[in-house]
């Protein structure tokens, strides 16, 4: 009997893209398969950070995609939802069921859960207990700030959203950002904020973001101050020891498949 594939989640962020490059190390690369998600609302310099990755990997991206959806836009006006208590559809559409459809029984996956996400990693062990996972990154010790700096090292530009300020690469406009992410979106992305908000007119309260505290009244993006909110600075690119620790183990992996 074959050993299971390790399948490694990518999803062009940074963590990922160094968790990836951890298990391409530490197992052989005849089991391992790197998937990427693809939901089409993420910023275009994400396929050329893809395709850095993908040489530095010297290994196959399997690209991923909704065969019923082309993106989140597609997603919110089929659906007619945004987001609520039990999160945004966008997620399970665009990137869980075309993950869970090339998923094979017995696949051991591997997440880029950083040392800052052990309560995560935990949880989903918990939720998820039949499921194998790996978690180099919370092995190795390495938080989010060390793979910023390992990949910038590895002489990859970081994708455009991280070097706009933003703490993460996800989708332009998420619904499941905050009053400050928004008012950071209406700088730098001016027409997916206007679109966004036009959509909430379109839908109606119920596809409002947030609530005040005190009234309980829903707040539109229409009616968001555009000094509320905190959207904090990136992490500073920073490395830790560990982080050279795990950049020997990636050089001695790059050395044998040269």
């Amino acid at each position: 009997m074959s050993e299971p594939r390790i399948v490694c989640r990518f999803s062009c962020g940074a963590a990922s893209a160094v968790a990836t490059k951890l298990a391409l190390a530490q197992f052989d690369r005849d089991r391992i398969v790197i998937t990427y998600s693809n939901p089409g609302s993420e910023h275009p310099d994400n396929i050329r950070f893809l395709a850095d990755c993908q040489r530095w990997f010297n290994h196959e991206i399997v690209i991923l995609k909704s065969d019923k959806y082309d993106d989140t836009w597609d997603v919110f006006e089929k659906e007619r939802f945004l987001v609520g208590q039990n999160g945004a559809k966008c997620t399970g559409l665009l990137k869980r069921a075309p993950t869970y459809e090339f998923q094979r029984p017995g696949d051991i996956l591997v997440f880029g859960y950083t040392f800052e996400e052990k309560g995560r990693a935990a949880s989903f062990r918990k939720q998820n207990f039949e499921q194998p996972l790996l978690t180099p990154l919370i092995e190795a010790g390495l938080t989010k700030a060390d793979c910023l700096a390992m990949i910038e090292r590895a002489g990859i530009e970081l994708p455009a959203m991280y070097r706009l300020g933003y703490h993460n690469n996800n989708c332009i406009g998420c619904v499941k950002g905050g009053m400050g992410y928004w008012n950071k979106i209406r700088r730098d992305f001016p027409e997916t904020y206007e679109r966004m908000a036009a959509l909430q007119r379109e839908l109606g309260p119920g596809s409002y973001f947030w609530r005040e505290r005190k009234t309980k009244e829903r707040i539109s993006l229409d009616a968001l101050d555009p000094d509320r909110g905190n959207h904090d600075e990136e992490p500073n690119i920073e490395c830790s020891l560990l982080c050279h620790a795990a950049e020997a183990t990636i050089a001695d992996d790059d050395c044998e498949a040269a």
